[in-house]
């Protein structure tokens, strides 16, 4: 695993970060070939995660004047509660590949800066300690093969804590990543899925030429067929927030509100699941609309700086989640890094409001935007 480095220390020509974005050649200088392409990557010939970046930077905001304010109210209710920006921490698998700090670095940073930290199933540490790190823990639920593993972890969940069941629906299998086809890429022996019963990992730690030991694990551990029903039933046993993400298509954001879920996320993965699916900012404002007040809308997917989160909000998303970068910064500096990425977002984030003429988010949600043909 990567060490933490100080700027000094980077090799010559990597920046130091002075926008969010930037953590990304940078941590790209301190970590493994092999792990920067599994952070990096997407799906196939990475249309979709590549189209993630372009469609938000298509979304113009118009902004209004002479409505200045001395104090810029960044603050949100998501989930009926209160946080310090309307930002959460995208759910991420296995962080511990990118810094010993892993999970626990980037969950107390997620609390120091006031917003809520999603776990995932994945992760490289315990849910018991995850939620002791500072932070509002939402869980992230990848629906296994087993049963009863399932039951035993949403038991663990309420036991430790956490604020909401985030379940993510777009992943029946995982979506074929060359990259890490290329690298035969494994998990090191030191990192494991430490929500799973010891050893229910082992082919993620199992290599061989042309395999992904993840995709070899995920695929065998994953229920393919999830349906409906099953998130009924989720409903039902499971007395937290349910939020329901990996949602493109309104009609299937309308079942989820049907259902009982208090909110979806409109999300491709990052570009990591169907090549070819459109970029998440292009279906928000359908979502939205299709949801209305039924539920809140976050959006996921390409976002690297405040002017993202404006964005999304003036599209009428609720909120956003923020996974890649932090992950960067996670890796350069450990939890301190973390700590000062998502200040530097929160100052970007300020900053594009009072630019936008807006002293709260409410007054984003009534902004116009343009898309560029």
């Amino acid at each position: 695993m990567a060490e933490p480095v100080l700027a000094a220390d980077l090799p010559t020509g990597v920046p130091a970060a002075v926008t969010f974005a930037d953590y990304g050649p940078r941590a790209r200088a301190v970590l493994a070939p092999d792990v920067w392409d599994y952070i990096a990557g997407g799906s196939a010939a990475e249309v979709t995660l590549a189209a993630n970046r372009a469609a938000l930077d298509r979304v113009a905001v118009l902004p209004r004047v002479l409505r200045g304010s001395h104090a810029v109210d960044l603050g949100a209710r998501l989930l009926g509660r209160p946080y310090a920006m309307p930002v959460g921490v995208a759910p991420m698998a296995y962080q511990r590949l990118v810094h010993p700090d892993g999970e626990l670095g980037l969950a107390a940073a997620a609390g120091a800066a006031g917003v809520p930290y999603l776990a995932s199933t994945l992760s490289s540490t315990p849910i018991e300690e995850i939620t002791g790190a500072g932070a509002e823990v939402w869980f992230q639920l990848y629906w296994l093969r087993d049963r009863a593993l399932v039951r035993d972890l949403l038991d663990r969940v309420v036991a430790a804590g956490c604020h909401a069941l985030v379940v993510t629906v777009d992943v029946p299998v995982l979506g074929r990543r060359p990259r890490d086809l290329r690298n035969a890429f494994r998990l090191p022996a030191d990192v494991v899925a430490a929500n799973l019963p010891h050893g229910r990992d082992a082919l993620a730690h199992a290599g061989a030429p042309g395999v992904s030991a993840i995709a070899a694990h995920t695929d065998a551990s994953f229920e393919s067929a999830l349906r409906w029903a099953d998130l009924a039933w989720l409903r039902e046993h499971v007395d937290l927030p349910l939020v329901v993400k990996g949602v493109l298509d309104p009609r299937d954001a309308v079942e989820a509100v049907r259902i009982g879920a208090d909110a979806v996320v409109v999300s491709n993965h990052g570009g990591r699941q169907l090549d070819g699916a459109p970029a998440s900012v292009t279906m928000l404002a359908e979502v939205v609309d299709a949801v209305g007040d039924g539920g809140q809308v976050l959006l996921d997917s390409g976002i690297r700086g405040g002017t993202d989160v404006l964005r999304a909000l003036a599209l009428g998303a609720a909120g956003v989640l923020v996974g890649r970068p932090l992950l960067w910064a996670l890796a350069v500096g450990g939890r301190r890094g973390a700590q000062d990425a998502l200040a530097l977002l929160a100052a970007e984030v300020r900053d594009a409001f009072t630019l936008a003429g807006c002293a709260d988010p409410a007054a984003v949600a009534e902004l116009r935007t343009l898309v560029a043909g």
